[in-house]
């Protein structure tokens, strides 16, 4: 599950036995362009049957700027790795995401801060959640 952002790419895997998605790690990426390296390395690690790439629609359901790198961001995982690629609509996730940690941090679930890159790992988990039920 990738949350795709020109600065930064949240990672979170899904289990479709288990029915859980965790967030993994979110990746710097720098005008838009991914740190291959480390993203080779977390597809070898894990080996996903599938790569699910959210793409920010507008409110409408139209394409965006952002929508249109989301989709060719997923053309190149796609030809880099030889696996399906899927696409969800993550309208929302980043501020679902957001919302999410803010209560754990306010609970005590969670002890430090929510960092930005917080944020990027959780929309990916939750697109995740989503690709899981769908």
């Amino acid at each position: 599950m990738f949350d795709y952002g020109g600065r930064r790419i949240g990672v979170a895997t899904a289990n479709r036995i288990a029915g859980l998605a965790s967030a993994l790690a979110t990746l710097a990426a720098h005008d838009g362009e991914p740190d291959w390296p480390a993203l080779d390395a977390l597809v070898a690690e894990w080996a996903p049957d599938v790569l699910v790439i959210g793409v920010p629609l507008g409110r409408e359901g139209d394409d965006t700027p952002a929508s249109r790198h989301a989709r060719a961001f997923a053309a190149a995982l796609g030809a880099r790795y030889g696996r399906p690629v899927a696409t969800l609509d993550e309208r929302l996730t980043s501020a679902e995401a957001n919302d999410r940690l803010r209560e754990r941090r306010r609970s005590g679930a969670m002890t430090r801060r929510v960092r930005t890159g917080d944020v990027d790992a959780e929309a990916a988990r939750l697109l995740g959640e989503t690709w899981l039920r769908s």
